[in-house]
């Protein structure tokens, strides 16, 4: 099983970003898919998440209207559009992918918001 986060970097305040996350190992489309970043000194928190079909989504209040996720199942792939973004926004951004038996995580990527 591997999740295989990509897209991570350096942006300015306002900027924009593009998380992917590919998966492989298990059957994606059974799986509801997460978004998480942890901040220096702070917990990790859920950003963003979908469910398996893609039909239903929800947000971390902090992100709302600004970050988008979205899916594709037959790529096995999940993403998280960034926008508008600023220094709170500086994390390690990672993959969840969560069933009623079993979570994997990825390896994280990087995010840093700075002028």
């Amino acid at each position: 099983v591997q999740l295989v986060e990509s897209g991570g970097g350096l942006v300015q305040p306002g900027g924009s970003l593009r998380l992917s996350c590919a998966a492989s190992g298990f059957t994606f489309s059974r799986y509801a898919m997460r978004w998480y970043r942890q901040a220096p000194g702070k917990e990790r928190e859920l950003v963003a998440g979908m469910s398996s079909a893609g039909g239903v989504t929800s947000y971390a209040d902090s992100v709302k209207g600004r970050f988008t996720i979205s899916r594709d199942n037959a790529q096995n792939t999940v993403y998280l559009q960034m926008n508008n973004l600023d220094r709170d926004d500086t994390a390690v951004y990672y993959c969840n992918a969560v069933s009623s038996r079993i979570a994997y995580w990825g390896q994280g990527t990087q995010v840093t918001v700075s002028s």
